[in-house]
């Protein structure tokens, strides 16, 4: 079979392509609109679809709730344990190295100072790991921002330097080529020259708003060193977003709310848990399969595909039950920092351009497990192709279709559709509950926030049918139609006092 599908990849290459290119979008309307004209023609399958689609997200919501739950204990459980103690007795910890690539573009420098001041903090010997400031070549304020860190940080660190980005024809311009480059350099100054061994070596992709806990890479190096399998592994801390909580704009806190609990979620959901944001890998790994590729926008999940596939399916994501602290998107102005927000989901949402590849391979790489990779896929194209429907189907479908077809709401279903969705998502709300309790018993305490100020946080969610339109459907179903059309996406730096 992925004979076959070969052919027909390599046969016509473009036209596959922008097939499923079109894919991720076609979804999105067809069933945006399937509750409008399906009300005509087939009124019982589209009650029973929306019926069976908030039962879906039901299940969505508790076990988002669930899941949080059990990562957050195991995060509590972690965060008591010595792991510099535990990792020292182990063999080759004095062989252990740990680079940072921190790819930038404009970033502040106190942005930047945060960030590479809790690696600094790390309780694991700072010598040993090797910080790669991953800068651009067109950016006039680069090499001074870069100087000032290097003066003030780089005899804490076994070595600590910038590289420059130029403008490379055929490459994107982002995080996925600047960081490429910077991995290169980084190899051949430390790894070729013998100052780290490659086979005790992680890398790490990190945002430059990332605040790490100060146990990270001591953790990260007992996961290394006891794991047989080290040269196949992706590790994964909990990407939240609390550096600035109770600083951003009542809407974005709600989207950076469920946001952190999704990513501390994933971290005991197996196969779900793929690479985000800030993420470690074997070194060895990424060198094998020729780093970050340098002609798209999204990296995290297609690094990990990239290896998934190369590899025949052997390679695995770990979770490391620490929080990474990271900003959400904050500017001069209100108005400013919701655009900022919309265009971080504009960019996060064009993820699915990466779906057309994740397919391709899907279907023409021998040798994967069928069962893991199917599913692999299938679960990021379902988030894919949803991320822009869910806020229409749950918010809009139930109610309309009495509009559309009266006739209809006069059967036993029709006129219980309503109610009967009604109560489902109403149910909803006990799991909203649960993950407030479950958020304010996980993110640091802010002691000048007054506590009428945080009890007062619940009363915010009344704009989530609002916030979920804006900043969440609206960004996706224009990135997911910009990429129908066949149109690119303009790289966007999103801005973060």
């Amino acid at each position: 079979m992925t004979d076959f599908f070969s052919t027909i990849f390599t046969r016509y290459p473009i036209k596959t392509r922008r097939t499923l290119e079109m894919l991720p979008g076609f979804v999105s309307w067809f069933l945006i609109f399937f509750p409008v004209w399906g009300s005509y023609l087939i009124p019982a399958v589209v009650a029973y679809f929306i019926l069976f689609f908030d039962v879906y997200w039901f299940y969505k919501s508790f076990s988002l709730a669930i899941t949080a739950f059990i990562a957050s204990r195991k995060i509590k459980e972690a965060e008591k344990v010595n792991w510099l103690k535990k990792t020292k007795p182990l063999e080759n910890f004095e062989k252990m190295a740990h680079v940072v690539v921190i790819p930038n573009y404009k970033e502040t420098l106190e942005k930047l100072r945060k960030t590479v001041e809790s690696i600094a903090l790390q309780t694991f010997p700072a010598k040993r790991i090797f910080v790669v400031l991953a800068m651009e070549d067109r950016e006039i304020e680069a090499r001074e921002r870069a100087k000032k860190l290097i003066d003030e940080f780089g005899e804490r660190f076994g070595d600590m330097f910038a590289t420059y980005h130029p403008d490379i024809e055929g490459e994107v311009k982002g995080k996925s080529s600047n960081e490429a480059f910077g991995g290169k350099v980084a190899f051949q100054k430390l790894v070729k020259t013998g100052i780290i061994d490659l086979d005790y070596a992680t890398i790490s992709s990190v945002d430059a708003d990332s605040v790490f806990d100060k146990q990270y890479f001591s953790y990260l190096s007992h996961c290394f060193l006891t794991d047989t399998e080290r040269f196949k592994k992706f590790w994964q801390s909990a990407n939240v977003n609390y550096n600035n909580f109770w600083s951003v704009p009542a809407p974005i806190r709600i989207i950076a709310f469920f946001g952190s609990l999704w990513r501390t979620a994933l971290l005991v959901q197996k196969d779900r848990l793929i690479s985000n944001s800030t993420y470690s890998l074997s070194f060895r790994l990424l060198h094998e399969i020729g780093y970050w590729d340098t002609d798209v926008i999204p990296e995290d999940y297609r690094i990990f595909f990239k290896a998934f596939f190369r590899k025949q399916g052997q390679v695995f994501m770990e979770p490391i039950f620490l929080k990474t602290s990271m900003d959400a998107p904050l500017s001069s102005s209100y108005i400013k920092s919701l655009k900022n927000k919309y265009q971080q989901e504009r960019r996060w949402s064009w993820g699915a351009s990466d779906d057309p590849l994740f397919i391709k391979w899907l279907l023409t790489v021998p040798g994967v497990p069928i069962v893991r990779k199917t599913t692999m896929v299938l679960n990021v194209l379902i988030d894919h192709f949803l991320w822009p429907v869910n806020w229409f189907i749950i918010t809009l479908a139930a109610n309309i279709m009495p509009f559309i077809n009266p006739v209809f709401s006069r059967t036993t279903l029709g006129y219980n559709l309503p109610r009967l969705a009604g109560l489902i998502l109403t149910l909803c709300v006990f799991a909203i509950l649960l993950m407030i309790i479950i958020d304010f018993r996980q993110r640091p305490k802010h002691h000048t926030l007054s506590k009428k100020r945080q009890l007062l946080f619940p009363l915010e969610f009344l704009l989530l049918p609002i916030v979920g339109f804006f900043l969440y459907a609206l960004p996706a179903l224009i990135s997911h139609t910009q990429l129908m059309f066949g149109k690119r996406l303009e790289y966007k730096v999103t801005e973060k006092l």
